[in-house]
């Protein structure tokens, strides 16, 4: 078996992006004139998943290459399921389809809990993320998940008995998003626990 190394080839000037645009922002503060370089890009919703079953967190893993280019050696993320919010519909719908696609669940949609919505990646883009919580188990499971055309996304169970290491393992590259759901389940739904 051959093994792959996932790496950077190159970098080129981006021009006519397909989901972000980079912009001048041109501001006044305290009477000042400024400039400031930024992206517009879409707002985003996330998803902690609970398999009340196996007593897990649902995660995703899968390649970031900006994560990639960062640090030259690994762009594999430990996230929330999750997805871009571009279409005319609800971000709980939203949601739903992205934890169908990633993950292979079907949660109704009246089952996600909407957590908090933040804004991130506030000094290149400020976008807004909405942040739900869903419980599933084996009978809603439709499919082995993995995401759609291009993507390729591995689902990962986190035990609870585990997961405080996770969280504070950084040889683990995950987001602030997946350590932020996990301590507001430990403190908020420890019924399920």
């Amino acid at each position: 078996m051959v093994a792959f190394v996932n790496k950077i080839d190159s970098t080129d000037k981006l021009i006519n992006p397909n989901f972000i645009k980079p912009i001048l922002i041109n501001y006044t503060q305290d009477g000042v004139q400024k400039k400031w370089e930024a992206v517009i890009s879409h707002d985003s919703v996330a998803v902690l998943l609970w398999h009340s079953e196996k007593k897990s967190f649902i995660l995703v893993k899968q390649l970031r290459v900006t994560v990639l280019n960062k640090n030259k050696t690994n762009g594999m993320m430990y996230e929330l399921c999750a997805g871009i919010v571009d279409k005319n519909t609800t971000n709980a719908q939203i949601a739903k389809e992205e934890v169908l696609e990633e993950c292979g669940y079907d949660i109704p949609v009246e089952n996600l809990e909407k957590v908090n919505s933040f804004y991130t990646s506030v000094g290149i883009s400020g976008t807004h993320q909405t942040m739900y919580f869903a419980s599933c188990d084996d009978s809603m499971k439709v499919s082995d998940g993995g995401g759609l055309n291009d993507e390729d996304i591995e689902v990962i169970y986190i035990s609870l008995e585990d997961a405080k290491e996770f969280m504070f393992n950084e040889s683990y590259q995950k987001t602030t998003g997946v350590m932020m759901m996990i301590y507001w389940f430990l403190d908020k739904k420890k019924d399920l626990i």
